[in-house]
């Protein structure tokens, strides 16, 4: 990761150290960022700034984003998180190189501790913990660009009201999160009932001839037959996963499946096995999923071609979609029904 400097869109773009002379700079206290600052001061001493004890990370982001402070700085894993949920906050430049995250510990004679966590980092590396944590909490964050969130969150003020309904009707029956209903049916149609595509999927949720026989859907383009039976659809597909499959990676393999076709998703498994990695794991499986393009790897599988990196692209979008939508159903709801979590821990990556 990188350290930072972090405006909001629409003000004039600093480009260098001197452009941050006589703004208004917040960072964290005792943060490396404030250390870095302090090394500037040497080259800059003219260069000021706050450090306000009761903010987090995300707090300073937010007054940047409100036009109560010019700047602050932030590492670059924390901007590419929060900028889906804060419109108008941009990079301006990188002040420092690439870093290296790393835990640090006080130096003492007792070395158990340190010997503890030199274990468990190797052992979550080796057994592949370490790449799905990253994959879980990163591995979709920068899926939407400025207009695809922006004009997400007009279609959840414009035309999600028509249909949230729908959604939780079903979610009480099938036991989907409503919002991850509602996350996917955007993917699929951007909530147009009267959504075709050239292939000849229809509604809401696109469905297929077939599938829609499958789930006992007579008009496809009806909204409530629609997402009642996507919804229906997948649980058959989930049902297909293997249970030893854990959350989050069943469900985001059910809708790989779900898009892809199950088939093509178990060919990727084995290729991904074949490979020496989990067949088991989403970061694993999403790896070589888009080897299905490639007569190297689909003339040695079941059900041959297909367009592997599309059911990537797809479960990236809903995840994406998904928790932005949780993000902005929490903003517009009454003081009295917001959780009392702390504001990270409400736009952070949810397991599912």
């Amino acid at each position: 990761m990188t350290q930072q400097v972090v405006y909001r869109g629409g003000k004039r773009r600093p480009r260098k150290v001197e452009d941050l002379i006589g703004k208004s700079i917040e960072v964290l206290p005792g943060s490396s960022h404030e250390e870095e600052l302090h090394r500037l001061l040497k080259e800059y001493p003219e260069l000021g700034w706050s450090s306000p004890s009761d903010m987090e990370s995300e707090d300073l982001l937010q007054r940047v984003q409100d036009e109560k402070i010019d700047y602050t700085i932030a590492d670059s894993n924390d901007v590419a998180v929060n900028r889906r949920f804060m419109q108008n906050i941009r990079v301006a430049f990188d002040l420092t190189k690439p870093q290296q995250l790393a835990w640090a510990m006080a130096h003492t004679e007792d070395s158990s501790l340190f010997d503890a966590m030199q274990t468990f980092f190797g052992r979550i590396h080796k057994d592949g913990t370490l790449a799905q944590l990253i994959e879980r909490h990163y591995g979709h964050v920068d899926r939407l660009n400025f207009v695809e969130s922006r004009t997400f969150l007009k279609h959840i003020e414009k035309r999600l009201p028509k249909y949230e309904a729908l959604f939780k009707q079903t979610s009480d029956v099938v036991g989907i999160d409503w919002q991850m209903l509602a996350a996917i049916g955007y993917q699929e149609s951007h909530w147009n009932p009267n959504a075709k595509s050239p292939t000849g999927v229809r509604g809401i949720m696109m469905l297929t001839r077939n599938t829609a026989k499958q789930v006992k859907v007579t008009d496809r383009l009806d909204p409530e037959q629609s997402i009642t039976g996507g919804a229906r659809y997948l649980r058959i597909i989930e049902k297909k996963i293997p249970k030893r499959i854990e959350e989050p990676d069943r469900f985001w393999m059910t809708l790989a499946g779900y898009n892809v076709g199950f088939g093509h998703l178990e060919d990727a498994r084995i290729i991904t096995q074949r490979q020496g990695a989990n067949p088991d794991k989403w970061a694993d499986v999403k790896k070589h999923l888009p080897l299905l393009s490639r007569k190297k790897w689909y003339s040695t599988v079941k059900h041959g071609y297909a367009r592997g990196q599309e059911p990537v692209n797809y479960v990236d979008n809903i995840r994406a979609y998904y928790e932005l939508l949780k993000w902005k159903q929490l903003q517009m709801a009454p003081p009295s029904e917001k959780p009392e979590l702390p504001y990270a821990l409400s736009i952070s990556p949810d397991a599912l």
